[in-house]
């Protein structure tokens, strides 16, 4: 990996001296299972004399032709770049290499469908990736033209950038001859390839054009594809954006491709997009990914615009290229679509995503300093995504909606095509708004960490608030205090309800804002800062109103209210000021009537952790009993069919641990046990195996024969996960010798042995694996693909122990190894979550 790496000063001296022109970039994918060959005709202008390189990670340089004179490819070519000296002013440069196919995801992914033994192969080029593909200058701010002709098996279809032309036959193979892109980046090119099967719509853009859409999955899995539903979301986006952007739809067509062992939800190749197949459902799921798919259909299309249109000049701009999509994405799907709770769905989600990451100690500015793609992979993070959306949220509000839609609009008609830096919008907003924007920025966009803000409320003997403010701190590290908007809500007490009975939105600044406006009304059951959510701060209910909460959380009606108490609660509990068994009772006492999909599977999430991380250690075993006992009550007392029901029965497979849950998942999955409404589909069954497998009640056989009954890349993944589950000290060695050992397995499979590996309900399973995990990661860092390597960093790392001594093993690994940024980084990020459970176990046993 550090030979691929690529820094921003290398990057600015290449602009300074390159400007591209077009790509002629012929494919064959009918070489063979391991290579492909590439034929790169790159056009382009430099200063001459100049001395440059380009990017090209290959197996065999066969030949590399500057200008007409053919180069000793063993001498300027090292596997990774190609050295280009004496350039002339006008440059045609052509590369002919073999490259290698992945099952990392990264580059050109192939993947063999196990159904029907077919090969299914997508690209995936952010960040520096489509230099695994062809021959490329590969930064953001080099843009070209590029045409692509791919020559494939016969039966296969081929889906690029541009509208896919007819094919021409040719032997057993056939020639797709695209037409060229606009001026794009590199990273935003597309090739997706196989028997992918498809369904086609069209609908008129704002401009009058007719726009083809198409969706497309591979033939096993298509049947489950529900593409009227995703075409109905597709056109609620293009009209909303359109309208709101001012701006028509930049590209000729637009294509949704479901793409096997994605790493990402979706990528936003400009009119190709990939999206992870775990949105095509071929069994029931929850709402909350239901939610989320649409979510991500809307966030992606928002990048044809802000990102594709026009695309940062450098990485560090990174976090407005995604921040933006998901702030366009959420109010668009609050706005355009049936899930008009999308803001709570944020909240509860992206919030409590971003409010993690602000706390770690990798914690960085919303525009980071990117120095290299190391820096940039590693801050595709809840900084770069969660917080910058809520920060542009805040922005909308403080510039006003319509002032920050015009602001785009005119930002999207000035740099169509082009590259540009934070400030470039920033003028357009503050022409549109009269605001002055670089205060505004420094504070919340350059200052790191996220504020905590609580109330300070004094009564007298009857309970009327003769003071009351708001306190603002910061981490010791991060001491930036800062502007907010935000409301405060008083809530009563209404028989079982709880009703907001008052509402005040003030600004807070400064390190205490008092607030007179309050002072003479009577203290109400529940006080709720930051109602509404308009600030990005963790908010502290007061102690009166937490242990109202804990009561009665359930009854207060609004469901952003809830998600916000649902996360005060929460990350009190993560910073140890409130007791981990306060929040276990919390959330059996309140999560029943809960309506909000995404909250729910949120907040048992959390729950998990606090039972198996946050709990004391000699209080774990009952409140993990507790925990799972809750759940099937739960389960039993919910509505028949109902999404609360199914995610209840998901989690306690998930928190299983006593024989008698044991005895329950396997009368479940066997029929014995049955809850009126509730199917055990395939993958509800995978789940029930696993929980199985976690009490010890289920062998490698039954995982086998399991397997055998659901031969496809599903079953395959599952399958992973319930093995690298079975409770033994001997199972979760060779599945830490099998990740560490073998460099062959593919990403999705990777990801998902992690995650059974890590399931445990007796950490202790792990100790013996702490040593070796450290022995293995310079290996896994210099040796295995970057996606690979963070799937192995963090998913090996034996985080349930949450002890002592794995805290003081992780500080003397980062004090013998000062190198490596990127990993020192994750490390230093598992530390992070030892110290916090230690700290909330001292708070439970207190």
């Amino acid at each position: 990996m550090p030979g691929e790496n690529l820094t921003r000063v290398e990057a600015q001296e290449r602009s300074s001296l390159v400007s591209t022109k077009s790509y002629e970039i012929e494919l064959d994918l009918t070489t063979g299972d391991e290579v492909f060959r590439s034929t790169s005709t790159v056009t382009f202008s430099a200063t001459a004399g100049a001395s440059t390189f380009i990017d090209a990670i290959t197996r065999t340089v066969h030949s590399v032709t500057l200008n007409g004179v053919e180069l000793d490819a063993a001498a300027v070519a090292d596997g990774t770049r190609i050295q280009l000296e004496g350039l002339a002013e006008q440059n045609v440069l052509t590369v002919v290499a073999d490259h290698e196919y992945t099952n990392t995801g990264e580059g050109l992914h192939r993947f063999v469908d196990p159904v029907d033994g077919e090969v299914y192969l997508y690209s995936q080029f952010e960040v520096p990736d489509s230099r695994r593909v062809f021959a490329v200058f590969e930064q953001p701010d080099l843009k070209a033209t590029f045409q692509f002709t791919v020559r494939a098996p016969g039966h296969w279809v081929v889906v690029s950038n541009s509208p896919s032309p007819e094919p021409v036959a040719d032997g057993e193979s056939t020639v797709f001859t695209f037409a060229p892109t606009p001026r794009i980046s590199s990273y935003i090119t597309a090739i997706v390839a196989g028997p992918y099967q498809s369904v086609h719509s069209e609908l008129t853009s704002a401009d009058g054009r007719t726009i083809p859409l198409g969706v497309y999955a591979r033939a096993s899995l298509f049947p489950y594809m529900d593409a009227d539903y995703v075409f109905e979301k597709t056109r609620q986006g293009f009209t909303y954006f359109e309208e709101k952007f001012g701006v028509a739809y930049p590209f000729e067509k637009y294509d949704q491709l479901f793409v096997p062992e994605f790493n990402a939800g979706a990528m936003e190749n400009a009119g190709a997009v990939t999206f992870t197949e775990t949105y095509v459902f071929r069994s029931k799921v929850t709402d909350a990914i239901k939610e989320r798919r649409v979510v991500t259909i809307l966030h992606e299309l928002a990048h044809m615009w802000f990102g594709d249109l026009v695309t940062m000049k450098w990485w560090n701009d990174l976090w407005l290229n995604e921040s933006f999509a998901e702030w366009a994405s959420t109010i668009a799907t609050a706005e355009a679509t049936e899930w008009t709770e999308a803001w709570t769905t944020f909240q509860a989600m992206e919030k409590s995503w971003a409010y993690r990451q602000d706390q770690l100690p990798s914690t960085h500015p919303v525009v980071a300093t990117i120095n290299d793609l190391e820096d940039v992979q590693v801050n595709f993070d809840g900084i770069t995504y969660a917080k910058g959306g809520s920060v542009l949220k805040q922005l909308v509000a403080w510039v006003g909606q319509d002032a920050f839609f015009a602001g785009v609009s005119a930002y999207f008609r000035k740099h169509a095509w082009g590259n540009t830096e934070l400030r470039d919008l920033l003028v357009e907003l503050e022409a549109a708004s009269g605001r002055e924007l670089t205060e505004w920025s420094q504070k919340w966009l350059e200052t790191a960490g996220v504020n905590t803000l609580r109330p300070e409320i004094e009564t007298d003997a009857d309970g009327v608030i003769t003071s009351f403010a708001v306190l603002q701190s910061a981490p010791e590290d991060y001491p930036t205090i800062r502007p907010h908007r935000m409301a405060i809500g008083f809530y009563a007490l209404q028989g079982e309800s709880l009703e907001r009975v008052h509402r005040l939105e003030l600004d807070v600044d400064g390190e205490r804002t008092d607030v007179p406006e309050l002072v003479g009304q009577v203290k109400p059951d529940l006080v709720l800062l930051n109602d509404d959510d308009l600030a990005y701060a963790k908010i502290r209910l007061d102690d009166d109103s937490l242990a109202v909460a804990i009561e009665h959380l359930a009854g207060i009606s609004s469901p952003l209210a809830r998600a916000i108490v649902w996360g005060a609660v929460w990350d009190a509990t993560r910073d140890a000021e409130a007791a981990p068994r306060d929040y276990v009772r919390l959330v059996l006492g309140n999560i029943a009537t809960e309506t909000e999909s995404t909250t729910i599977r949120t907040t048992l999430t959390q729950l998990a952790t606090v039972a198996r991380m946050y709990v004391a250690p000699e209080h774990r075993d009952a409140v993990i009993a507790e925990v799972a006992d809750g759940l099937w009550m739960l389960a039993q007392g919910a509505e028949a069919g109902s999404d609360a029901q199914f995610q209840f029965v998901k989690f306690f497979a998930a928190m299983a641990s006593t024989p008698e849950h044991g005895r329950t998942l396997a009368g479940l999955r066997d029929g014995s046990i049955a809850l009126d409404g509730l199917e055990i589909d395939t993958d509800l069954s995978w789940e029930l195996l696993e929980g199985l497998a976690l009490v010890g009640a289920a062998t490698g056989a039954e995982i086998d024969a399991a397997l055998e009954a659901d031969n496809t890349s599903n079953g395959a993944q599952a399958a992973a996960r319930a093995r690298a589950a079975i409770d033994t000290a001997e199972a979760k060695r060779a599945t830490f010798e099998h990740l560490v050992g073998d460099d062959t397995v593919p990403n999705a499979i990777v990801r998902m042995t992690t995650m059974g590996y890590l399931h445990v309900n007796d950490p202790a399973r792990l100790e013996q694996l702490v040593e070796p995990y450290f022995a293995a990661l310079h290996e896994l860092w210099e040796n295995r693909s970057y996606k690979i390597a963070e799937y192995l960093v963090l998913g090996l790392y034996p985080a349930p122990l949450a002890s002592a001594s794995l805290a003081e093993a992780t500080r003397a690994w980062l004090d013998a190894n000062p190198g490596i940024p990127a990993l020192r980084r994750m490390v230093s990020e598992n530390l992070a979550g030892v110290e916090r459970a230690l700290a909330a176990q001292e708070r439970d046993r207190a």
